[in-house]
């Protein structure tokens, strides 16, 4: 199959070959909309970067070093080994992380963060044998601290954490916009006639992304009247075992949308008699396979993922190896997703006189 090259690309789209390279890179010189367009004729026409020549580039430029790296590093940090292939999430960041490193030319390598047979040290002989610089983290869903014993790790490679911030230590992060996300939901329950939204999350999983989930809920519902706002639900594994804990905070503070990550809530709600969405609506904030029919948010795992590759990529093409003085983050939108667990747009119609 003959190679796609920078050229055809530009050809293809009438741009300069210079603002497809620049495309390419993610550079913020060239306007968002542009570099969409750019990355999807690169996908549609199979292009590919070369690692060893990019990379080699690169280094030329900065000090004439000729070092290499075919592959990347990708730790499942989740407590389940089997993690990349059966938790409800990560597979999806596991994909993007794949797609993003194929365009680039780079294998991925995986390690399990928990095996009692590894640590920093021994880590850091196998990547260094493998010629492996970067690293990306997937699935910190348990705890955003990272085990001590790889502190060595983070501190001799370009690494960075997907889904959430870490902490001790801080890393360079990608994730979903969480705050912006319960913004967007809220405006499309509104759109959908709800004076009512209520949101129900575990109190450890909104800590978790430090307040995110409740910030935006709080945020939003400051554009409505006093009598319309309601106070969130945060005791949510208690209610897996008390469901009367959720039915008391339902008849108090009569939600006419809840807005949740959890399937149980449905069952919760009907089970008092309410039906879903004639009675009340429930909005999905991580759409998933398993809950695919309900409406919500759709996070773009996939995305994140990519954008996990992007910034470890960066990071070893500009020398920027270990612990960050400043961490950076990268926040991927989420989109709505219309559903049958919420009331249908009502269309209005003007009749002319």
């Amino acid at each position: 199959m003959p190679t796609v090259t920078m050229a055809q690309i530009a050809r293809e789209l009438d741009l300069s070959k210079n603002a497809v390279s620049l495309a390419l890179r993610r550079d913020p010189q060239i306007p968002g909309p542009t570099r969409e367009r750019v990355l999807a004729a690169a996908r549609r026409l199979g292009y590919t970067l070369n690692p060893v020549v990019s990379q080699l580039m690169s280094e030329l430029r900065r000090s004439g070093e000729r070092r290499r790296s075919h592959a990347l590093a990708l730790i499942n940090a989740y407590s389940s080994r089997d993690a990349f292939r059966r938790h409800p999430t990560i597979p999806t960041y596991v994909e993007g992380c794949r797609r993003r490193a194929t365009f680039y030319g780079y294998g991925l390598d995986p390690f399990w963060l928990h095996d009692p047979d590894l640590d920093g040290s021994r880590l850091n002989r196998i990547l260094r044998a493998r010629g492996i610089r970067g690293v990306i983290v997937v699935g910190t869903m348990d705890d955003p601290h990272l085990p001590e014993r790889f502190r060595e790790t983070w501190g001799a490679h370009a690494c960075v954490i997907t889904g959430v911030r870490t902490h001790d230590p801080t890393l360079s992060f990608c994730c979903v916009d969480h705050h912006a996300l319960v913004l967007e939901a809220l405006e499309n329950a509104r759109r959908l006639g709800y004076r009512r939204p209520a949101l129900v999350i575990d109190r450890g999983i909104d800590r978790l992304v430090e307040g995110r989930f409740s910030a935006g809920m709080m945020i939003g519902q400051q554009g409505l009247p006093r009598s319309q706002r309601t106070a969130p639900f945060y005791d949510v594994e208690r209610a897996r075992e008390e469901p009367a804990l959720f039915h008391r905070w339902l008849a108090r503070e009569r939600p006419d949308v809840i807005f949740t990550l959890y399937n149980a809530v449905r069952r919760w709600v009907e089970n008092r008699g309410l039906r879903v969405p004639r009675d009340i609506g429930i909005v999905q904030l991580e759409r998933r396979q398993d809950n695919a029919d309900w409406a919500g948010m759709d996070q773009h795992n996939d995305l994140t993922g990519e954008a996990a590759v992007d910034m470890v990529v960066g990071l070893i093409h500009n020398h920027e190896i270990g612990i960050p003085a400043h961490p950076r983050a990268t926040l991927v939108e989420a989109s709505w997703v219309p559903g049958p667990t919420v009331r249908e747009q009502v269309h209005l119609t003007v009749k002319k006189s």
